[in-house]
């Protein structure tokens, strides 16, 4: 079984309707690193020195392949990432190995090729 890495990007405000969609579109987990900060196309303006910056999360996804397109689709529809300058992004990565997710092969097994 080969897999992908989604790494998304997202508001703080928006990480649990990402996980849930995400899950709902084929995720069987995810790792959420709270608090990251970025930087877009334009600097944050501040108030006297002091940053505006909405706090922002970063979603680890380790997806099986044939999942990973409609779950990216599914992170970039409920974060609204098109919708203006800001609201997020999200990647795909090829992972070449991993370990540690044996106990979902055989759920992942019947629901790829229930999919295909």
């Amino acid at each position: 079984m080969r897999f992908k890495l989604i790494l998304a990007f997202i508001e703080d405000s928006k990480t649990d309707a990402v996980l849930d969609a995400a899950r709902q579109a084929g995720a069987t987990g995810a790792t959420v690193i709270n608090n990251a900060r970025g930087e877009g196309l334009y600097q944050k303006k501040t108030f006297f020195g002091l940053g505006l910056d909405v706090q922002r999360d970063v979603i680890l996804f380790v997806v099986e392949e044939h999942l990973a397109r409609t779950i990216l689709e599914t992170i970039e529809h409920v974060g609204d990432f098109d919708s203006s300058s800001g609201q997020g992004i999200a990647v795909q990565l090829d992972v070449e190995d991993a370990v540690g997710v044996a106990h979902q092969v055989e759920t992942l097994t019947k629901v790829v090729e229930a999919k295909l």
